[in-house]
């Protein structure tokens, strides 16, 4: 959802007549677009901000901005921390940032602009995608759910939902700049439509995304155990584009701690969620996130949690280390468990979770998989003479290709390969393409290109990319020294 407002954020800045900045520059605004997720989010931020004050003091024309989650929780908050900073703007109003940039430079003050309900639709802003072949569409914005350690919803707020034909509308128009992978994105998005009335919106969407010419992938996240109904299952077995992969969190496997957490289902009605999709989908792989530490979180329950990750099978979890969020019920929860305690918890978790995916990424030793490859997907490529990208159910795949440029794959061209290696988190094919298919996708990759190198002499203001500028990287690696 981030890097989806993230987009959002550099397509509102181009249009108002901003430019990237060069990767050796330096910009004339920078944007940091929150998490509030977890208590590291706000250290992040703050030491990113004091690694920037140099920077700003050296250049007091320099403006930065803080949105995003930790903006709509913080609010003025954060000035008092970072007076240095230009302006703060809350989830609910990403597109007031230009003019609130604008404001702050004429009235040389900071701007602070949060709003409590929703402006516009973020898929309605402009947009600048990091990828041509690949994109993100959200369907939904905010949460009905109160889970005890999550503060989203009092940041993002109530569910609203887009129309579906807004939605299929964005995915067309997409399709007709090339792309030929979408992730629909909520923050529970097999309850799409209940504000409108449809409980079954969600899989009537899934099977119109199908009907759609030229879309390869189709893909989500993240669904709720509690709202995951047969019909969904049914929509993503009998959609050729609805890719066999399943992110969905457990949290917790103790039922005792899911009812603490206040997540209204319980460890067997998750099972049973993965065996009928399993059925449907023998060859889906399902990913998941895990809470470790709980308030009260027992011996007994941690075991449970092993047990289900041991019955599930996953391909891959997301595991973390309970964080205190001030203004969640957990937060006040007796039973605050000792960091050894939970550290030591983790660890063993972590090792089962390395263990299974091991076994079950073995399991793909000799098989043909589809593969799209991408940008950016393996950070060795260049050292292995490998080129990387996603199976159909979202496995990592490196994959040795030739080394003549003409022979080998663009980014969103689509290739068929042997796999000959498994590791945790990854798979080898070592053995060469067996067969290639050139894409629209990596048609739209190759022209992206020569629009970039074309402009590239000329880029002189500018938001970084998502994430830690590359000034502030390097200032905090000279700290660590």
């Amino acid at each position: 959802m981030n890097v989806h407002d993230s987009e959002r954020l550099a397509g509102l800045l181009e249009e108002a007549g901003y430019l990237l900045a060069a990767e050796e520059g330096q910009p004339d605004v920078v944007v940091f677009n929150t998490c509030a997720v977890r208590e590291n989010a706000d250290n992040r931020l703050y030491g990113s901000l004091g690694n920037l004050l140099p920077v700003k003091k050296a250049k007091p024309d320099m403006q930065i901005a803080v949105g995003g989650c930790l903006a709509q929780k913080d609010k003025g908050t954060i000035l008092t921390r970072a007076p240095w900073v230009d302006v703060v703007f809350g989830t609910h109003n990403i597109g007031s940032l230009p003019v609130l940039l604008e404001r702050a430079r004429i009235r040389s003050e900071a701007q602070v602009e949060i709003k409590e309900a929703l402006e516009t639709f973020p898929s309605n802003l402009p947009t600048r995608r990091d990828s041509a072949y690949a994109a993100w569409v959200s369907i939904s914005v905010g949460c009905n759910n109160t889970c005890t350690f999550c503060i989203v919803p009092s940041l993002r707020g109530r569910e609203t939902d887009r129309r579906p034909g807004d939605i299929l509308a964005e995915v067309r128009a997409l399709v007709d700049e090339g792309v030929q992978e979408v992730t629909l994105l909520g923050q529970n998005v097999n309850s799409y439509g209940v504000e409108f009335g449809d409980r079954g919106a969600f899989a009537k969407l899934l099977r119109a995304c199908g009907g759609i010419e030229g879309l390869e992938r189709v893909r989500f996240t993240s669904p709720h155990p509690k709202d995951f109904t047969d019909d969904v299952i049914a929509a993503m077995a009998e959609t050729p584009n609805v890719m066999p992969q399943l992110h969905m969190p457990l949290q917790s496997g103790s039922d005792t701690v899911l009812r603490a957490m206040r997540r209204s289902y319980r460890s067997e009605r998750y099972l049973g969620i993965i065996d009928k999709v399993r059925s449907a989908m023998p060859e889906a792989a399902i990913t998941t996130d895990i809470i470790v530490g709980f308030p009260g979180e027992t011996e007994q329950n941690f075991q449970a949690t092993l047990d289900v990750v041991a019955a599930a099978r996953f391909a891959s979890a997301f595991t973390f280390q309970y964080s205190i969020r001030p203004g969640t019920p957990a937060a006040a929860m007796d039973g605050q468990l000792p960091k050894p305690v939970v550290q030591e918890r983790y660890d063993r978790l972590v090792e089962l979770v390395g263990n299974v995916a091991m076994e079950e990424n073995r399991k793909q030793l000799g098989r043909r998989v589809q593969v799209m490859f991408a940008d950016g997907e393996g950070r060795k490529d260049a050292l292995t003479h490998r080129m990387s990208g996603r199976a159909r159910d979202n496995r990592l795949v490196h994959v040795t290709v030739p080394e003549r440029p003409a022979e080998r794959p663009r980014p969103g061209d689509i290739g068929e390969v042997i796999i000959t290696y498994a590791a945790p988190h990854y798979l080898n094919a070592d053995a060469g393409l067996k067969a290639l298919r050139r894409t629209r996708g990596g048609d739209a990759w190759q022209a992206s290109r020569l629009v970039s190198e074309a402009s590239a002499a000329t880029v002189n203001l500018g938001m970084p990319t998502v994430g830690v500028p590359a000034m502030v990287q390097a200032a905090e690696a000279c700290i660590a020294h």
